[in-house]
Parts: structure tokens; sequence; C-alpha cells
């Protein structure tokens, strides 16, 4: 019987905490203002900036870059500079040491021997004919064919010894010019790379043939980006644009250059029609650059300063013309308002006409797909 009478109890308990619950969310319910329907979401037409822009994709590189390249033939037997060093025109790079063959040597050695004995017999001909010409045995023009004969050797035998002293040792002397198998800095600037070590062969610069690049320097003094431009973008680009740098390795940095040559012809790259072009770099804002740095450039096609402007996305253009929507009278009626419109960077566009700074202009409904 107790039993009975705490369970009704309890019930009973629990029936009022509803009831009492239900009254006060009423009450509460009741007592709530009407806020009406939400705001729209919406943006604010402001002044601003609109810049056109063309990407060009490619690397920072010196204006001008050389191979350091040898004029005989041997093995590198030592480096005087390394990549990264500073050098002055004339000073040491590379040794290259004569590594003739065999053959090579052992005929150098035998060229020589033979136009020694040539020119001995030369002269031994001269001295011969020299008391004939005083006898007048003999005519003044035998007596100068001799001598030319023997003048030629002479020359002969010089060059014949002065292989033969590049192969043996490297070097030697041709009047004021000394010839050695030391390879001298052509210019002034930095070693960009190295490209032989100590032990490897060395095929020497030609009129036939290319020879082997020893070394790359550069002065990196003017530097230049080059890299390719979008066909669709091309024909905007003109010299003397101005253009913004931004160098993957230096995020903070933005380097200010302007465009200095545009290539006539096309490149396929990457199944896309692309332009190579060139851009001299004017101000680095005191960043320290480095040959092969890849970088984005942005050229500056146009720019329109100081101008209302609002974003793109809010815009529905319909027969050549372009509308927005405005907050109307009543709380969530939309006006429709012509505008005029100028330069877009696909993001924000210039209003010419039709809206005033601070106005507000309603973004677009949101629509909603129906599944059935």
């Amino acid at each position: 019987m107790a039993k009975k009478k705490s369970k009704k109890l309890l019930w009973t308990i629990v029936f009022l905490v509803i009831i009492i619950g239900g009254g006060g969310f009423y009450y509460t319910y009741s007592n709530t203002p009407d806020e009406g329907p939400a705001e729209e979401p919406f943006v604010t037409a402001e002044i601003g900036t609109v810049v056109k822009k063309a990407l060009a994709v490619g690397t920072i590189e010196p204006e001008n870059e050389i191979e350091v390249k040898s004029k005989i033939s041997g093995v590198v037997s030592r480096l005087y500079a390394q990549a990264g060093d500073y050098v002055k025109k004339g000073d040491p790079l590379i040794e290259v040491s004569p590594d003739p063959t065999p053959l090579e040597l052992a005929e150098a050695k035998r060229s020589l021997e033979r136009t020694k004995i040539e020119a001995d017999n030369l002269k031994k001909e001269l001295d011969r004919i020299k008391p004939l010409l005083d006898k007048n045995l003999v005519s003044q023009q035998e007596y100068d064919q001799a001598l030319e004969r023997y003048d030629d050797v002479q020359v002969r035998v010089q060059i014949a010894n002065e292989r033969l002293q590049l192969l043996e040792s490297g070097k030697i002397t041709i009047g004021e010019t000394t010839i050695e198998s030391v390879i001298r800095a052509p210019i002034s600037g930095y070693i960009l790379e190295e490209l032989v070590d100590v032990g490897e062969p060395v095929v020497p610069l030609t009129s036939y043939q290319a020879g082997t690049a020893l070394m790359t320097m550069a002065e990196m003094e003017n530097l230049l980006f080059k890299g390719t431009v979008d066909e669709i973008d091309i024909g905007k680009v003109e010299p003397g644009m101005p253009v913004q740098i931004k160098i993957g390795a230096l995020p903070a940095d933005t380097i200010l250059g302007e465009v200095s040559h545009i290539s006539l012809k096309a490149q396929e790259q990457d199944n896309a029609t692309v332009f190579p072009i060139e851009i001299t770099i004017t101000d680095t804002k005191g960043a320290v650059l480095r040959a092969g740095y890849s970088a984005n450039a942005d050229i500056i096609i146009q720019r329109m300063q100081n101008i209302l402007t609002i974003p793109e996305r809010v815009i529905t253009m319909k027969d050549g013309k372009a509308f927005v929507d405005l907050p109307g009278e009543t709380p969530g009626s939309r006006v429709e308002q012509e505008i005029s419109v100028g330069l877009s960077d696909a993001i924000t566009i210039a209003v010419t006409d039709g809206l005033e700074e601070g106005q507000k202009v309603l973004e677009k409904p949101i629509k909603t797909l129906e599944v059935r």
C-alpha cells in the first residue's frame, strides 16, 4: 500500500514540473519581441584601386653569363676558385696539365727532328750557293730562292719546337704573349658553377669544336627575370610596363622591374602556347638575389586608383549591361539597379556610374537544389 502511494506521489510531481515548465516557456516566447526577417548579406561600395595584371612565370638570371673554356687539351690538375667566389679579370681559375698520348708526343718529337734535318740541309745548300754567287756562277734569283726556303724551314722548326713544349710543359712564350696551361678569368665577377673536377679531361676550344666548359661566370650586377607569358595575355603586354616580382625563396620581398623584351615567336610548354619574355630588375628593395631563383612576375597592364569599387561577384550581366541588387524599402526586399563598370581584376571591379560611396549592395541570393 505504501508503494502505491509513493508511486502516485512521484507521478504527481512529474506532472507539476511539466505544467510549470511549459508555462514558463510560453511566457518567455510570448514576451519576446518579433525581430522580423534576418538582414541579407551585403557589401559596401568603397573607394579603392583596381589593377589589371598579366602573370609571367620564370627565374632570376644574370644578364650576361659566360662559359670558361680552355684552348689547350689536357687534364684538370688544380682549381684556384670555387663556386660563389668573386674573382677579378685575369685571376687564375683552373690549371690544365698537358696529357698527350704517346703517339702525339712521338709524332711531335719526330716532326721537330725532321724539320731540323731539313734546316741543316738547306743551310748547307745556302753556304754552297753563296760563293758561286760571288763568282757569278749562279743567278741572284737562285740564291734568293734558296734563302727563302731556309727562312721558311727555320719558322717550321720554331713551330715544331713550340708544339712539343706545349705537349710537354703546357707553357710557351711567343714574343710578348705567354701561352700557359692556367686558365684565367675573362671578366670580373662571380663563379656560378664548377663544371669539372681535378683529374677530368679537357677538350680544347677550336674553330671546329665547342670544347669543354670548365666554369660559368657572371657579373651579377645586372640581373634579369626570364620567363614566359601565356598567349592570352601577351597581346596586352608592351615593353616598358612596370612589373612586381615575387620570389619564392624571399616571400617577404617584392622586387620591381620593367618589361625589356618580348619574343616574337611562341613556344609550346606543357601543352600550352607561351611567349618568352625578359624583365629588367630596377629595384631589389635591398633583397640579395641569386641566379636561378624561381619567381612570378605581375606585369601591370592597367591601374585605376581612387575609384569606387565593389566585388565582381555581386554583379549580374544581362544583355551586355551590369546590374546589382540594392536593399528595398521593406525588410527582405530587393531593388535591381543598373550600373556602369570599368576595369576589373577578376575579383574587384571599378564602378563608374550608378552607385555612391558607402552604399550597400546585396549579395546574390543563394540558390538551392531541389531533390525530387
